[in-house]
């Protein structure tokens, strides 16, 4: 599955309020827009009031040029009113939802959603696209009843949206509108429903494994390799601004399962976001190191005190005088096949303890000195 993450030029993300619904407020928003000689969508999604909805408009607006579309209109009518809206003839359209797609007007870039408590999430992200779409900035406002208290899907919905505005959006939106609603009866009733308690990206691959276990087959199992070492490797939010797609970068680099899998993620990152800055680099060594000691068999690379534990490491006799003779004070403990190294120091005498990508290397090269070549590659 491909997403889009790079939006047009010129183009900003929408300014998003989710709160009550107040009369001056709502008077403002659509005064802003006509000073700037732009249109508003004002969405009341109730055909049997909509024109009482549309009267006090004008009250509250008395200078706004105010037309009504609905679904219930005659296709002339409605047509008529679309045009003209298009031709700037009117400065607020009071509609329902029939202006969910297919509208592509760029004057209009003011967006008020009476009763938005009511709609669903992918509806809510949806009818934000109306506005946006040129080079002003627009502006959305998501209201519902002050008096009255919001469900507990409604409230999720309502941050949801109010949280996720950036370009690019919307793959996250979806992914959290599935997560409320959840995916339906894949595998029979016990399992509809589960996917709220779990989470979209587990439930799927809980999914997978239950259908490769009803097929008898056994899952291939990774072994996690537990990497503690004291090296400043993060993904700066001066570097990613957006959490979303920092945690999607961390996903890939993590994820990697070989050495061209990782450089691709790389090749990505620099292309989205530039040049990595000292922190990312050191994080990718992280990871091509994870993926040299998954070669090798190694679950634990950690730091404790002032050693670096190996393991697990089982050492022949031919390995163990190898390892002796290269790092005489190393110790080796065939119970548990781990080998503890003094942690290296910048010089012998006064010196600092090596650290971030200098320390990575100096781990890679005793595995690869006293192992020779993996038997397994992580790069196939």
């Amino acid at each position: 599955m491909s997403t889009i993450a790079t939006p047009p030029e010129e183009r900003h993300p929408v300014l998003t309020f989710v709160g009550g619904y107040d009369e001056k407020q709502v008077a403002a928003a659509i005064h802003r827009e006509l000073l700037r000689d732009g249109q508003v969508f004002y969405l009341h999604n109730r055909v049997e009031s909509i024109e009482k909805a549309a009267r006090k408009l004008r009250d509250l607006v008395p200078e706004a040029r105010i037309a009504v579309a609905h679904g219930q209109m005659g296709e002339d009518t409605l047509e008529k009113v679309m045009v003209g809206f298009w031709e700037k003839e009117y400065d607020v359209l009071v509609c329902t939802t029939i202006v969910e797609s297919g509208i592509d007007i760029p004057n209009a870039n003011t967006l008020i959603v009476e009763r938005a408590d009511l709609l669903g999430l992918a509806q809510l992200h949806q009818i934000r696209g109306r506005v946006g779409r040129g080079r002003e900035r627009a502006y959305s406002y998501f209201l519902y009843p002050p008096e009255k208290p919001l469900t507990e899907h409604a409230h999720e919905r309502l941050a949801t949206i109010a949280q996720h505005t950036e370009l690019g959006a919307g793959m996250y939106v979806a992914m959290k509108d599935l997560e409320i609603r959840g995916a339906g009866n894949l595998l029979g009733g016990e399992q509809s429903g589960h996917i709220e308690g779990v989470g979209f990206d587990l439930y799927v691959r809980m999914v997978g494994e239950a259908v490769q276990q009803f097929k008898g087959e056994r899952p291939e199992e990774e072994p996690d390799v537990k990497i503690d070492l004291p090296v400043d490797a993060h993904l700066p939010t001066e570097y990613i601004g957006v959490e979303r797609l920092r945690l999607e970068m961390y996903r890939k680099l993590a994820s990697a399962r070989s050495t061209v899998e990782l450089d691709e993620a790389v090749v990505e990152m620099r292309d989205r976001y530039g040049e990595p800055p000292a922190p990312v680099a050191n994080l990718v060594a992280v990871a091509r190191f994870r993926l040299l000691a998954k070669g090798y068999g190694l679950t634990d690379v950690s730091l404790q005190g002032k050693h670096i534990r190996f393991g697990p490491l089982p050492l022949p006799d031919s390995k163990q005088l190898r390892l002796k003779r290269f790092y005489p004070d190393a110790v080796y403990k065939p119970a548990t096949d781990q080998v503890s190294v003094p942690r290296p120091m910048t010089k012998r005498v006064g010196g600092e303890p090596v650290r971030d990508t200098a320390l990575l290397d100096w781990c890679a090269e005793l595995i690869t000195g006293i192992l020779g070549e993996p038997a397994k590659a992580a790069a196939h």
